[in-house]
């Protein structure tokens, strides 16, 4: 329902060898730290640089992060951010519309954007004796921004919107539960942005939101690949450091107050299949508990075998599938959700009774000691195995230093062999309680008079 960059391919590889990881994962857990081989520089305007030698394939991933999502947006200019990312491709003083992605292609690249709640990133990946293509282009799209075409790429915005929640129902029923679970705090409205809000978007808004947030102040730039280091922080400075701030972004303040009380939300629409959707306000990654969220996502539906799997498709058959899902790396405390497509002819009531059953079962018996290690195995195993990408160690080291200190990815692992059942108990009491739930259902009314489009996750460009 929600794009989180969890690697759950990587897991379910993992457990079709569970048994061999049981033995071989603690060793990786003791190895190196990826952060230890890190050199970083803070340039005079502020640009944080990380770069990263890593030889195990002749390829370098290049990647600016800006500290700007939809939560630095405000009411009547949603969609702001992820519509900002589009016109990045659309020209600069220097380069024409699309000629960004001619050139890395030519270059033997491939590049792409995208934005969610809390950043958005720009990546490129290339031969590595290209690597200073991107870099050059990169720094002048930070610093030259002129798109072209505004009226057509906002229109093709407004056409992905409809595409992906207009003719959506699941990801129009997390969009629904998500302005319900949030009232105050910007993780209210979609990262694509309300319909009426996009229409009225103009270029002078673009302009303005570029200046505030696409400065080297506001900025990460990751480098991980084949090459010298050295020579790849010369090339990430003599480009970046010329480039000047605009006016220093706002902080976010806003705070979502507690929530005290079950909310419930109903959407009948046209689609295929019922759904339900809970959301649990649960702590990011600055809370301890977040650990032991994670493995307790882990253990409700990460894999044929986890509970609610087991439970709702295979023994009950109420639905065709269920997912539990946590974000321990969103800026702000956001929500644990769990959800799933019902069956034909199932009722909402039915399988929200089952899901319940399942949440106090792992609130009242806390999990064996097997199910816990398979399930911190999965989630560490995951980790592990997403380093052999350099795109994916680019991106881990981009969003720790975001948050505040790359360094700080090194504790995932320890963090997660340090949950105990009795944690995984507790979170459940504590945090997946019905007082501070969002229950959404999706009743279907007629049929969809198309297949639906899109796809979950966080907007791409």
């Amino acid at each position: 329902m929600k794009l989180r960059f969890t690697n759950r391919a990587y897991a379910l590889a993992a457990a079709a060898c569970l048994a061999l990881w049981m033995v071989a994962l603690p060793a990786l857990c003791a190895r190196a730290a990826l952060s230890d081989a890190v050199r970083t520089a803070t340039l005079p305007n502020g640009l944080r640089v990380l770069v990263l030698e890593n030889h195990k394939a002749p390829v370098a991933a290049f990647v600016v992060f800006y500290k700007v999502g939809s939560r630095n947006e405000k009411f009547g200019a949603t969609g702001l951010s992820h519509l900002v990312e589009h016109l990045m491709f659309r020209g600069t003083k220097t380069v024409r519309p699309e000629e960004f992605s001619n050139i890395i292609q030519e270059n033997g690249g491939m590049d792409n954007a995208f934005t969610t709640e809390n950043y958005t990133a720009y990546f490129e990946v290339i031969n590595k004796n290209h690597l200073d293509v991107p870099i050059r282009l990169e720094a002048d799209r930070m610093a030259n921004f002129a798109p072209q075409g505004f009226d057509s790429e906002k229109a093709v915005v407004i056409e992905e919107r409809r595409l992906r929640t207009e003719d959506n129902p699941q990801d129009a029923l997390a969009e629904l539960a998500q302005a319900q679970a949030f009232v105050e705090h910007p993780y209210h409205w979609p990262v694509i942005g309300w319909m009426n809000d996009l229409e009225r978007l103009t270029l002078d808004d673009a302009l303005r939101y570029h200046e505030v947030y696409y400065s080297p102040q506001n900025a990460v730039v990751v480098a991980v690949g084949d090459f010298n280091a050295d020579e790849v922080m010369r090339q990430i400075g003599e480009s970046f450091s010329p480039i000047k701030n605009g006016p220093k972004p706002p902080p976010v303040s806003e705070v979502e107050p507690a929530q005290k009380g079950e909310r419930r939300v109903e959407l009948r629409r046209p689609a295929e299949l019922p759904a339900v959707a809970l959301g649990f306000h649960a702590p990011n990654y600055r809370a301890a508990d977040s650990f032991a969220l994670d493995v307790t996502a882990e253990i409700l539906s990460d894999g044929k075998s986890s509970r609610l799997y087991k439970k709702l498709v295979v023994d009950r058959r109420m639905v065709v599938n269920v997912d539990a899902e946590y974000d321990r790396l969103s800026f702000d405390p956001n929500l644990l959700w769990i959800t799933a497509q019902l069956r034909p002819h199932v009722k909402p009531e039915n399988t929200l009774g089952v899901l319940e059953g399942e949440i106090a079962a792992l609130r009242d018996r806390a999990p064996s000691a097997e199910e816990l290690q398979k399930a911190k195995n999965l989630v560490q195993a995951s980790f592990v195995y997403g380093q052999d990408s350099i795109f994916r160690e680019a991106m881990l080291l981009g969003q720790y230093e975001m948050l505040g200190d790359y360094r700080m990815l090194d504790q995932y692992l320890p963090g997660i062999d340090r949950v105990s059942a009795a944690d995984v108990s507790r979170v459940v009491a504590e945090y997946m309680t019905q007082p501070q739930r969002t229950l959404a259902v999706l009743i279907p009314a007629g049929m969809l008079p198309h297949p639906a489009g899109g796809a979950s996750g966080a907007v791409v460009h």
